[in-house]
């Protein structure tokens, strides 16, 4: 290796404890966000809710009418049902704050030595940052070393043209420390690699850089789904104008025939609290902040809330071969001369190695980037330290790289050129590159080339990546233009291996099962990814490569992406094609990516995956999730974790509608017949700090169905509100508003007591609202399967409603605030029973109900 190239490679970087210390000195490395939600705000938010305006007013009648302790004790709950609700979104904001600090652009960091890749945020001044093309750079840097290195700083500049970068000279920092113009040895924050690579040191972080200065900040985190969002308010809406209308007329009604207008406006306002479901938006907001919780602890990074929805309606998922599928851990499996013979590295491991293979390898390691980042390069690296050291060839003679060509669309090879530190001589060229166009640089006889051809498909038929290798010779020092100047020999080829990842064929074999077709698209040779996809478990009948695609028109490439379902030789540009003839099939299509040439397709997707480890953040700002761990199991785990989030979202809002029938029911029925009433605001304002912890504790936390993954995916357009769902909660609910009035009204007719009745209706009340959650669990299973599904919430909430209950039943303050009367064994049989009743009546129906339910 040369010396230059040894050199870089030991620069060590900061030790980790020297930049946690500048970490806490100097703090993270990010501006700040004046959207941040404090539970000062939030407690403002929540002073506006209509909920909580029923209850200051319900206190401000009880005071009027000289009852202090009822106007507390509703003081209180007000109080209580700010503090929940606080509690839950300040939860839900920790929670998007985590996720923020996963959306910051990622950084390549050198660290006691190790590269290793951190969030953008973390990065302090003085580290040593290592850039690729793709990447976002994460603060000011000083350049100690550029390669090719072209970035756009039309974010700062204005100027849409990249420019060109130089390494400092002996870490000299320039007079003009601007953004804007080329051959300057600076990397300002937020600008884009396009091209080449580099090594900075951080100079600035946070508001001290170019792009603090001018006060821009990036990050951005969407919380709410829009189209489930219009949804809930609209129902929330005409629940509200409903609501809001009888409890109107039933004020004029009560004042008009029973006299008393304050006790009028009491029993509108416990009305209009039984009739508001205004826990839709906030179980809204919280299920889809903690679903995109849930799936980052998979290993995936929900960047668009609305994403989570649309998950559970992919159709089609495109992914990539490299990395995704496989472990993305290259190593040189196969060399071969150009006479055809060939050496199996892991047969012949303890061996030495040849001159002729020795010489292919040395040429491979010196057309790759002298500190490796892609996998095949770094495979290269690795190989050659393990079997060339202490060669007295190639290795030997002290290099300097004077110039690197640049992988281009039209010719997928990368040359570097080579001079004598000492100068004199001729130049070294040596590229790699696709064996088509490493052909075409070798120029190399129709004859020649099918030789060649018939080694690369037996290679790429053994499963194994293959590259092609040549040298030149250049004399002088103008060097051409483009790497087609030099007169290239070809000097062999080299076959990579990447396994499968492990739990791929499972999580193919789930995604069959699911509904969901499997579409590979890979940059390899068909044999290749023929035998990637065999592996794999996906369903071919023939390969599309990307020749081929290029001479179909938008109509034929319709019809073939039909039944297609792996795609070799694919430029990054192809995939875009392929996407919009899916959606223009009518497929929901769900795509991974990680280039800058992939950021189109990932935004034509109607999800874009971007890689998080390989993936650059050009491709992660285009994406709506990203895989932390560029493992295809992972989107498969996130596609069942939305389908679940979907499901229990369903489950909470369909209780919620079920529950507010019963209690609806009950707060009016006493208006319309002129019976005792029965419920007042204090009782409605308990009912709710029952209603929203089960909303958005218990079926938050409910695991998926068993069929999550065994049915097709749901239509985009589904309403979150099917006629199904709505048709169930009502049946919910006025089962048990029958079973609970009839206990009312024979209560009246035995004439007991009317604090009584009041106490043996809202037990009774309760307890079919806790047969409600068990009924509301599953839609798919039985309620013996379903109790054996682990919920801790639910143990919880049952047990805190059951002391709750005693309370009030027992302590003589509480029966008194609640005007209940004593209950006997047999009252509490009554109420055990009519939870009971419910319970299984509503499971016998379900059974029939079950097959709706799903649509």
């Amino acid at each position: 290796m040369s010396q230059s190239t040894a050199s870089t490679i030991a620069l060590p970087g900061l030790s980790e404890a020297e930049a946690q210390a500048r970490l806490a000195a100097e703090g993270f490395n990010e501006l700040p966000r004046s959207n941040r939600r404090t539970p000062l705000r939030i407690a403002f938010e929540v002073m506006r809710e209509p909920m909580l305006a029923l209850l200051l007013g319900g206190g401000a009648v009880y005071l009027v009418l000289g009852d202090l302790q009822e106007a507390l004790i509703l003081l209180a709950f007000a109080t209580l049902s700010v503090g929940i609700t606080i509690v839950q979104e300040a939860r839900t904001e920790r929670v998007l704050e985590a996720l923020r600090d996963l959306t910051s652009p990622r950084a390549l960091v050198i660290r006691d030595g190790d590269r290793r890749r951190i969030a953008g945020r973390e990065v302090v001044r003085g580290d040593i940052v290592v850039l690729d093309e793709g990447d976002r750079v994460p603060a000011d840097l000083l350049l100690i070393h550029s390669r090719d290195l072209q970035i756009d700083e039309s974010l700062l500049t204005g100027e849409s043209v990249p420019v060109r970068k130089i390494a400092a000279k002996d870490g000299d920092l320039p007079t003009v420390r601007r953004p804007g113009g080329d051959d300057l040895p600076l990397a300002f924050s937020g600008s884009l690699v396009v091209r080449g690579s580099g090594i900075g040191k951080v100079l600035a972080t946070g508001i001290l850089s170019e792009i603090g200065a001018i006060g821009y900040s990036l990050s951005a985190m969407e919380t709410e789904a829009p189209r489930l969002q219009r949804q809930t308010k609209r129902l929330v809406g005409i629940f509200a104008l409903v609501g809001g209308a009888v409890s109107i007329l039933a004020v004029v009604l009560y004042g008009l025939l029973r006299g008393g207008w304050l006790d009028a406006v009491l029993a509108g306002i416990a009305l209009g609290m039984s009739m508001l479901p205004e826990e839709f938006p906030m179980v809204l907001t919280i299920f889809m902040a903690m679903g995109a919780w849930r799936i980052s602890q998979a290993r995936v990074l929900t960047r668009r809330a609305a994403a989570i929805e649309t998950l559970g309606s992919a159709t089609v998922l495109c992914t990539d071969k490299t990395g995704t599928l496989t472990e993305n851990h290259m190593t040189i499996a196969e060399l071969r001369t150009p006479d055809g013979k060939r050496l199996r590295v892991l047969d012949n491991a303890n061996t030495g190695m040849p001159t002729e293979y020795g010489d292919l390898l040395q040429l491979g390691v010196l057309a790759s980037a002298e500190i490796p980042f892609d996998p095949m390069e770094r495979a290269f690296h690795k190989l050659a330290l393990e079997r060339l050291l202490g060669r007295k060839d190639l290795n030997s003679t002290d290099r300097k790289l004077v110039r690197t060509y640049g992988l281009r669309p039209d010719l997928l090879a990368i040359s570097n050129v080579w001079r004598s530190a000492a100068g004199g001589g001729n130049c070294l060229v040596a590229a790699k590159g696709s064996p088509e166009a490493i052909a075409g640089l070798c120029r190399l006889s129709a004859e020649r080339f099918a030789s060649v051809k018939t080694s690369v498909d037996a290679m790429a038929t053994e499963g194994l990546r293959v590259l092609g290798v040549a040298r030149a010779s250049h004399a002088g020092d103008q060097l051409p233009d483009m790497q087609t100047g030099f007169d290239f020999e070809f000097r062999g080829l080299v076959g990579l291996a990447d396994p499968l990842r492990l739990g791929v064929p499972d999580a193919v074999s789930d995604c069959r099962s699911a509904g969901i077709r499997v579409v590979m698209i890979t940059g390899d040779y068909p044999a290749t990814a023929r035998a990637i996809a065999r592996e794999a478990g996906i369903d071919f009948n023939d390969v599309v490569t990307g020749e081929k695609l290029k001479t179909l028109d938008d109509v034929t490439l319709s019809a073939h992406v039909k039944t297609a379902t792996v795609f070799a030789r694919i430029m990054p540009e192809q995939k875009l094609a392929i996407v919009r003839a899916l959606k223009a099939n009518g497929e929901i299509v769900a795509m991974t990516g990680d280039g800058v040439n992939d950021a189109p397709s990932l935004k034509a997707a109607n999800i874009g995956i971007a890689m998080g480890g390989r993936g650059t953040d050009v491709a992660r700002e285009a994406s709506s999730i990203v895989l932390l761990d560029d493992d295809f199991g992972s989107i498969v785990k996130a596609i069942r974790l939305g389908r679940r989030i979907y499901d229990n979202l369903r489950k909470a809002m369909g209780f919620i509608m079920a529950v507010h029938v019963p209690i609806a029911g009950l707060a009016l029925l006493p208006l319309l017949f002129g019976l005792p009433i029965l419920f007042g605001p204090i009782h409605i304002a308990f009912l709710e700090m029952v209603i929203d912890p089960v909303c958005s504790l218990v079926f938050e936390a409910e695991t998926d169905e068993d069929d999550t993954m065994k049915r097709p995916p749901r239509h985009p357009e589904a309403a979150l509100f099917s006629r199904p769902l709505i048709a169930w909660s009502l049946v919910q609910g006025m089962l048990a508003f029958t079973l609970v009035a009839a206990i009312f009204l024979l209560a009246l007719h035995w004439r007991m007591p009317e604090n009584e009745i009041r106490a043996l209706t809202f037990f009774s009340l309760v307890l079919t609202i806790v047969g409600l959650i068990f009924v509301n669990r599953t839609f798919s299973q039985s309620l013996l399967i379903a109790l054996l599904r682990p919920n801790r919430s639910l143990g919880v909430v049952v047990i805190a409603v059951a002391a709750a209950l005693g309370g009030t039943l027992l302590w003589s303050p509480a029966n008194e605030l609640f005007r209940f009367g004593p209950l006997h064994i047999d009252d509490l049989a009554v109420t055990l029973a009519a939870g009971v009743a419910v319970l299984v009546c509503l499971e016998l129906l379900k059974y029939f109900w079950r097959e709706r339910l799903k649509t």
